[in-house]
């Protein structure tokens, strides 16, 4: 358990989601989802203590940009001095939805990714639409919306995105539900073939 985390959770209990941070393999699940050789821009709603973010900036081309939003005050210092030396990561103390804000700022029109780990089940219903249609507006033609959530409800307010992907992941405290909401068909993944089952010695023989 990350003890910045439980601090934070202790000073305020609606604003932190999880006292546990995702597993390792909840991270690498996730951002399995993501075509780093394409994905320049990505903003990261609910940075936390970090452990998406240190694994974007590790994964991310040198001239990309990571924008992350953190509300929590200690939280978003925390991150900032973690990535002090990194100028691709940029951290913002800001409601997530405000990001095109920032995105314009930078002279960028839309990001190629969101990856979202607010616990939007919490959000009034005025607060999460505002959010969701933002994200839509804000992500290139070809772009995805990643969420990791503790029940699936969200799909069902995203219906603005072509597609979606949903699994269940069970290995994190708490087993959590990733939704990957795609703005165009295209990028969704290619479902593997099942391979032609080899027919039985008896099931041969009246061929």
């Amino acid at each position: 358990m990350s003890s910045i985390i439980f601090r934070r959770f202790l000073a305020d209990p609606l604003k932190i989601a999880y006292v546990v941070p995702s597993s390792k393999s909840l991270v690498r699940r996730v951002l399995g989802k993501v075509d780093f050789q394409r994905a320049k821009v990505v903003v990261e709603f609910g940075g936390g203590e970090g452990c998406y973010t240190r694994e974007l900036a590790e994964r991310l081309a040198p001239d990309a940009r990571l924008l992350v939003f953190e509300l929590d005050a200690h939280l978003a210092e925390h991150l900032r001095e973690q990535f002090r030396d990194d100028d691709r990561v940029l951290v913002y103390e800001k409601d997530a939805a405000t990001f095109r804000d920032e995105l314009r700022e930078l002279g960028i029109l839309e990001a190629d990714y969101v990856i979202s780990g607010i616990p939007f089940s919490y959000l009034e219903p005025k607060k999460k639409k505002e959010i969701l249609h933002a994200v839509h507006e804000g992500l290139k033609p070809d772009g995805q919306f990643i969420v990791y959530q503790v029940t699936p409800e969200l799909k069902g307010h995203t219906r603005m995105f072509a597609a979606h992907e949903v699994e269940y992941f069970l290995a994190n405290i708490p087993p959590m539900f990733i939704v990957a909401c795609h703005k165009s068909e295209n990028t969704l993944q290619p479902k593997r073939r099942k391979k032609p089952r080899k027919p039985s010695r008896r099931e041969a023989a009246h061929t």
